[in-house]
């Protein structure tokens, strides 16, 4: 199949492609980066270079293609620490620009990476805007295909936790506890996302996607290990605190806000309500896999 891919070479992007390449897929993967051009051809597939602004780009990339992939980061509206980006808004508007490409392009199967929480209107916190994305393709006419992908947290999330880790020597979030949940490898999504490209689209699906299932306490246990730290604690303070120190240090308020409510759904169990009643079959890459990528990276930073 002829398959384009948004998101450049990211955490699921580059195993993705790699994936669909070895396959015998012709894959063209969309970057607003000159210099990743050299890093995609070298995996076998072809470099389209422009943005989620330009429809025409957009539109023209998509032309042809039996599947397009769509997804949509935090990262790419812009840095957390920047205090005039409007996240929401900006994904919203790279929604329209994809749902105005696919129709424009006349492509007729489509996978989009959303997330858990993106069923929920209210009460996501950040999640909104995948739930934003989701009802802005749903819009599509309904001769268009398409594949919600909802993974869980992502392991590589944990990476963001080093740096209390070595400040304070522990992790510090507003949820906490024994309290089993979700979480998924980029590894596992990439492979769900092949498995659901090679089989036939009808109306619109939804596929929620996960790892592994462990407790803070277990993840502190774990990833203790990994590192040295076999005394390693989960700390669990008041949103208040967290959220203070957060913008104490420059964050984003929306990005900021956004996180703490998504986590207080975590912590209440809310978030993950329609992922139990639709769970998946768990992938292969389990959290005692993660904590040796843990690990290194943590030496290394």
């Amino acid at each position: 199949m002829n398959i384009v891919l948004t998101g450049s070479l990211g955490h699921i992007g580059k195993p993705l492609a790699q994936e669909l390449v070895q396959k015998g897929h012709s894959v063209t993967v969309i970057s607003s980066k000159t210099e990743r051009q050299k890093d995609i051809e070298a995996l076998g597939a072809k470099a389209a270079i422009g943005t989620m602004e330009d429809v025409d780009f957009l539109s023209a990339t998509f032309k042809g293609a039996d599947v397009v992939y769509l997804m949509e980061t935090l990262d790419a509206a812009g840095g957390f620490f920047d205090p005039n980006v409007d996240f929401i808004a900006t994904i919203s508007r790279i929604g329209h620009n994809y749902k105005q490409a696919i129709q424009q392009s006349g492509v007729k199967q489509v996978v989009h990476l959303s997330s858990v929480g993106a069923h929920m209107s209210t009460g996501n916190g950040i999640l909104i805007f995948h739930h934003n994305v989701e009802n802005i393709l749903k819009q599509l006419p309904d001769d268009v295909s398409i594949k919600f992908m909802r993974p869980v947290g992502f392991y590589t999330n944990l990476f963001s936790s080093i740096r209390t880790i070595k400040t304070q020597g522990a992790i510090v979030q507003n949820y906490g506890g024994d309290n089993k949940e979700p979480w998924v490898s980029p590894l596992d999504i990439a492979a769900v996302i092949t498995e659901e490209m090679e089989q036939p689209f009808e109306g619109r699906t939804i596929r929620y996607i996960a790892s592994d299932e462990f407790s803070p306490n277990e993840i502190a246990c774990f990833l203790g290990e990994a590192i040295g730290k076999p005394d390693l604690k989960w700390l669990v303070v008041p949103d208040e605190q967290l959220l203070d120190g957060w913008l104490a240090a420059g964050m984003n308020p929306q990005i900021a806000k956004g996180f703490i409510e998504m986590q207080a759904s975590m912590r209440d169990g809310i978030l993950y309500e329609d992922y139990y009643r639709n769970k998946p079959i768990p992938g292969k890459i389990k959290l005692t896999d993660f904590a040796k990528e843990f690990a290194t990276v943590y030496n290394q930073s």
